[in-house]
């Protein structure tokens, strides 16, 4: 189970948009799963590795083009799911009591729906937040298959995550409670900021113009 929280840890981080702390986080996550066994860690190292070589102006670029621009490589969730429809107001508002039932809100300005937003609460709270994960995994697999279409290196990312997430696994039970338990990553006690990095405020893809 640890290994599966570091696995969302790191790949919640990775997932955020590169601002000017993305060396320092890209560095802190490599070094964190680089001694870790398994293919999820040998996914999230490869594009560690890319990450390197690549500048940061045209990584954020590329993050935006990538994730910001179509509806088929969005990082929000119910968009494969509800699209545009009243059933993903209901969605969102399930996802967020789910949040505060166990104490944890998303970063301001961020849809509950954000894959490192699921993430992040996966790695603080397992039980609840793999439950999440695999109720979305139909989603997460959709969004990696159009990763591995654009040829993008962020597919690496979502895959390590895919294989915390077996097909057909049931949902665990959510206790009442964020279980308690060491993290394989740096994490802020309880009461902190709600990561090591804030998340930057961004719109859901929906725009007009953006394509389907």
């Amino acid at each position: 189970m640890n290994l599966h929280r570091a696995v969302h840890q790191a790949a919640a981080l990775l997932l955020d948009h590169p601002g000017e702390d993305w060396p320092h986080r890209r560095e802190t996550v490599a070094g964190a799963i680089g001694p870790l066994p398994g293919e999820a860690p040998a996914l999230l190292l490869r594009f560690c590795r890319w990450a390197a070589g690549t500048a940061p102006m045209d990584l954020a670029a590329g993050y935006v083009a990538t994730f910001d621009r179509t509806r088929r490589r969005t990082l929000h969730l119910t968009h494969y799911t509800d699209g545009d429809t009243r059933r993903r107001g209901a969605a969102l508002a399930a996802l967020k009591a789910v949040y505060r039932e166990h104490g944890w809100e998303p970063p301001p300005g961020e849809l509950p729906d954000h894959l490192p937003s699921l993430l992040e609460f996966a790695a603080r709270c397992p039980d609840p937040g793999t439950g999440l994960l695999r109720e979305h995994r139909p989603a997460i697999a959709l969004l990696a298959h159009g990763l591995e279409t654009h040829h993008s290196p962020y597919a690496d990312v979502v895959r390590a995550v895919l294989t915390t997430l077996p097909a057909g696994a049931p949902a665990p039970a959510r206790p009442a409670h964020p279980a308690a338990g060491p993290h394989l990553l740096p994490f802020p006690p309880p009461d902190s900021p709600l990561l090591p990095v804030p998340y930057p405020v961004r719109h859901a893809p929906g725009d007009e113009g953006v394509r389907r």
